[in-house]
């Protein structure tokens, strides 16, 4: 995905919550390599598992937003994190920032629990909810993404991605290896906020 507009120049510095968050990702990812084993204990502790299970503890809520299943999973999120939270963070602020990424990981991570049976991780449902507050704040941005040869709108992204994890949830069962409802969750929740957010203000920026 490659970005296309007149606000390129708010790509060229990563902000400190961004940052601190990319980091934080990963490190945990370093432990998984280096300590997982093959049971893979650090992941399934960390790991959002169905309450219905044996393996479910509530701080997983928050956990599961930073572990990641594999070298293509993470480097796919932190860089869909630096790219929309970047901007999002000089919007808001890292406060506002912060709390909006965290709340949008564990709406993912509640939608999770309620939707679906299988374990999840990722910080998917949390950038998930970037992308939705990015489309809400910056709708006609364009973006080129491989293999289309034509720019397509951020609002357009969002909603394809949207009917992608509808469909998924409901018929790609677990053959997929995607938590479609944390997607979902996220996206949901990140709607959710910035139209709170927005509602005194009502501005798009392009």
């Amino acid at each position: 995905m490659a970005y296309n507009s007149n606000y390129g120049n708010s790509f060229q510095r990563t902000t400190p919550i961004v940052l601190n968050l990319i980091i934080i990702n990963v490190l945990v990812f370093i432990v998984q390599m280096m300590f997982d084993g093959p049971d893979e204990k650090i992941s399934n502790a960390i790991a959002l598992w169905p309450y219905s299970t044996p393996y479910f503890k509530p701080y997983q809520l928050v956990t599961h937003m930073f572990a990641h299943g594999g070298m293509i999973h993470i480097l796919f999120n932190m860089y869909a994190l630096w790219m929309f939270g970047s901007v999002l963070e000089k919007v808001w602020g890292p406060k506002r920032f912060l709390i909006f990424y965290l709340a949008c990981g564990l709406a993912a991570g509640v939608a999770q629990l309620m939707l679906s049976d299988a374990p999840a991780v990722g910080a998917s449902g949390a950038i998930m909810g970037l992308l939705a507050a990015f489309a809400y704040l910056f709708p006609n941005t364009q973006f080129y993404i491989i293999p289309f040869p034509f720019p397509i709108k951020a609002k357009y992204i969002v909603a394809i991605i949207a009917a992608i994890d509808l469909f998924g949830g409901f018929h790609g069962g677990k053959t997929d290896n995607i938590a479609h409802f944390a997607h979902l969750g996220g996206l949901v929740m990140g709607f959710i906020l910035v139209l709170i957010w927005n509602k005194t203000n009502k501005k798009t920026f392009y």
